[in-house]
């Protein structure tokens, strides 16, 4: 069945919140709305809404118009299985010591080598993005260099790729993997089973540190958050206080361009920048706090 998209783009937060609020009011309503900053320093965000019919064209010119949004490009989306297409089409992703892999790629796991079992999935993370694979070979690097940290929290952990690679090679560790998203912490639990790390990650629903387990295992000598530059703003005051002294914290999710602001803000909450490694448009920042 062919379905639609419509999609424009606005500047700023508030008017393509708005924008959405209003598409959720149409007749027909659309199957889904989606809202996202386009992490590139020029402000715009955008706006999509996925229909079952074709919709009014002339209906979303004025909804553009009344909010300063482009006009609306609406597409066919064609009925494709994006699963089992992505299935098809990533390959194995190999960083230091890790191999990540789906099921379709189980006879290719090399011996010697810590295998991390990821399905394609609705969740954030399966080791090809530039910032899981920075993360990855970050966190390679800090085992190599005698880095053992008994208390990890994988926060904003989509697929738990992150969480799962630490427990995978740290036995005495336990790991708190959470995401604010319901769905993720399904899949990361799913996850999580799969490679038998049942019981060594704590798989959590929290914005955050916002959970009580988290706050009672805190302070955490290591803490991935591969989220975006937004996020990343915002934990400021609660990764200084949740992350040891002494301790680790991977960052990613923030392209190049956005390393320098996050280096800054980090720096001014007593850390210290320990490695950058830049993969294409993205980077991945070790910082150490005091």
């Amino acid at each position: 069945m062919t379905t639609y998209s419509a999609l424009t783009t606005v500047v700023g937060q508030d008017p393509a919140e708005a924008l959405a609020e209003a598409l959720e009011l149409l007749s027909p309503e659309p199957t889904g709305v989606g809202v996202f900053e386009i992490e590139d320093g020029s402000g715009l965000w955008e706006i999509g809404a996925y229909f079952m019919d074709a919709p009014d064209a002339t209906t979303l010119d004025v909804l553009a118009l009344a909010f300063g949004a482009k006009y609306f490009v609406i597409s066919e989306v064609p009925d494709i299985d994006w699963v089992a297409k992505v299935k098809r089409e990533l390959s194995p992703v190999e960083a230091g010591r890790f191999f990540v892999y789906g099921s379709h790629d189980a006879d290719r796991v090399p011996e010697g080598r810590v295998a991390l079992l990821i399905e394609a999935a609705v969740a954030f993370g399966t080791g090809h993005h530039g910032t899981t694979l920075g993360c990855l070979r970050a966190f390679d690097r800090l085992f190599d260099a005698g880095c053992a940290p008994l208390n990890v929290a994988d926060i904003g952990c989509g697929t738990a790729v992150l969480g799962m690679a630490a427990a995978s090679v740290l036995p005495d560790a336990m790991v708190f993997a959470s995401d604010i998203d319901q769905v993720a912490v399904e899949v990361a639990a799913a996850n999580i089973e799969a490679n038998g790390l049942k019981g060594r990650i704590l798989a959590l629903q929290a914005a955050g540190f916002k959970h009580r387990d988290l706050s009672k295992a805190a302070p955490f000598d290591l803490v991935f958050a591969n989220i975006l530059k937004g996020p990343l703003l915002e934990l400021v005051p609660d990764m200084a206080k949740h992350v040891a002294s002494g301790g680790l914290a991977i960052l990613s999710g923030l392209l190049v361009v956005q390393a320098e602001t996050i280096i800054s803000a980090y720096e001014s909450a007593g850390f210290t920048l320990q490695n950058r490694e830049d993969i294409g448009e993205w980077s991945t920042l070790v910082l150490k706090r005091h």
